[in-house]
């Protein structure tokens, strides 16, 4: 059994390292099936049971793929799910929604999709900016209150917003990209959450697969593949942006380790109330992630990782 963490002061306890769900169904092609139950159910013999999806990845095919693979075991499995991004069946973006009635229909929705009758952690995927986040979080605690959630959480918002919805509604949760090529939330937020008690979820911990170093050229990826259409990708940008993956290849070369698995220890490195979702499809590769939780980083491993150039890398996020 592996170790698991308190995410935030509420009580909810995960494992370090969950698995992110939405390139199963989403974004970076779409494998069959049938490989990815496999990979769900090769997580939980490693005890990776902390599953992380979106009704809006699919759109909502992922959580109806999540749902097969919860059959017959819901219990062993801590489940998040958001709401908050809309999309037609056709997978067309159709804005943001965090009104009441819209948070209601979702849960109601993906809980069938799911096949459960409580989500765990229950997050706005994105704030809707025509809706006080009083509104949003004062629906997802009448939920909680209902048991059809027993935590919530926020993704993508900054301290401000933060502290207004935790005086509605305890958070649990963050969920914000964070990594190597990513330390953004270093300034404020990481300090926020810790003043509230509030833990974090860092999601492309990987550098959406950047920083394993498997991608050494645009070619390496599917021509629809979704990064393609990110700055950090474009041509001149991820020519510019190999250098740091270069520099992480050194220094796990002298560590014996992946280079992925040292980026992600590097997160893990960054405190205990820090889980991260990297996302897979290969048994393989959630194999080789989990190994990353049990390496141990000296202080001279965190010196080098932190000098490392992040503020140098071309091209926003998104």
């Amino acid at each position: 059994m592996r170790r698991t963490i308190p995410l935030g002061n509420q009580g909810l306890t995960v494992p370090p390292i969950g698995l992110g769900c939405m390139g199963m169904s989403d974004f970076y092609g779409r494998p069959e099936d049938s490989a990815n139950l496999k990979v769900l159910d090769r997580a939980l013999e490693l005890g990776c049971n902390f599953w992380d999806t979106a009704d809006m990845y699919g759109p909502f095919i992922n959580e109806e793929l999540v749902g097969k693979a919860l059959e017959g075991r819901r219990e062993k499995v801590t489940l998040a799910t958001k709401f908050g991004v809309k999309r037609g069946e056709d997978g067309s973006f159709l804005g943001l929604s965090g009104t009441p009635d819209y948070v209601r229909d979702c849960c109601e929705a993906s809980l069938k999709r799911l096949g459960t009758d409580h989500i765990d952690l229950y997050y706005q995927h994105r704030m809707d900016p025509d809706v006080p986040i009083e509104d949003t979080v004062g629906a997802m605690g009448e939920l909680v209150a209902e048991g059809k959630v027993r935590y919530i959480g926020l993704c993508e918002v900054g301290p401000d917003i933060l502290e207004r919805a935790h005086k509605v509604h305890p958070l649990s949760a963050l969920q914000t990209e964070y990594s190597l090529w990513s330390r953004e939330i270093e300034d404020d937020i990481l300090p926020a959450l810790r003043r509230l008690g509030i833990g974090f979820v860092a999601y492309s911990p990987l550098g959406r697969g950047f920083l394993t170093g498997a991608i050494k050229s645009r070619e390496d990826l599917a021509p629809d593949d979704w990064r393609l259409t990110q700055p950090r990708f474009a041509p001149d940008a991820f020519e510019a942006n190999l250098d740091l993956v270069r520099r992480v290849e050194d220094l796990a070369a002298n560590k014996n380790v992946e280079p992925g698995q040292l980026a992600l220890a590097w997160v893990l490195a960054q405190g205990d109330d820090i889980a991260t979702i990297p996302g897979t499809t290969r048994i393989a590769n959630l194999e080789r992630n989990l190994a990353a939780g049990d390496i141990t980083l000296t202080p001279e491993d965190l010196d080098a990782l932190n000098a490392l150039p992040h503020q140098d890398i071309v091209g926003g996020r998104y």
